[in-house]
């Protein structure tokens, strides 16, 4: 019983030094991507082994935990795209020595096809007046 309170210990204190690098990542990282990818990753990982530790620690609690965990392990690399996604439409830029940007690549590609843009629109330009469908006759 001793063995698994210290492994559910050593558990913790890994996962704290995860979330520790995180925190220090987002202080560190030179723009808001970096910083996002940091602490997403970081923080993590340093949850996953903090729930898995506690739950080690005290075995009553296990459930409970692993319900933590799937919740974090969806809900963290949702929220952090939606964050990325959304600073990239703000207009933020990535610091110089970024080497691509896949967004503005991938819309540069949409806009030359005439593809859909990143909200799903049509990047072809229509001349025609609204409300004029253009295939009736009418």
């Amino acid at each position: 019983m001793e063995i698994l309170r210290l492994a559910g210990a050593i558990i913790v204190f890994i996962g704290s030094v995860f979330l520790f690098l995180g925190g220090l990542g987002l202080l560190r990282m030179p723009d808001v991507y970096n910083r996002i990818q940091a602490g997403t990753k970081a923080t993590t990982l340093g949850s996953m082994c903090v729930f898995i530790g506690l739950g080690i620690y005290h075995p009553a609690l296990m459930s409970r935990m692993l319900v933590l965990l799937a919740f974090i392990v969806i809900t963290n690399p949702i929220s952090s795209h939606a964050l990325a996604r959304a600073a990239h439409f703000a207009g933020v830029k990535l610091v110089k020595d970024s080497v691509c940007d896949r967004l503005e690549v991938e819309e540069a590609e949409d806009a030359e096809s005439g593809g859909p843009d990143t909200f799903g629109n049509d990047t072809i330009n229509d001349d025609r007046p609204h409300g004029d469908s253009g295939g009736g006759a009418g």
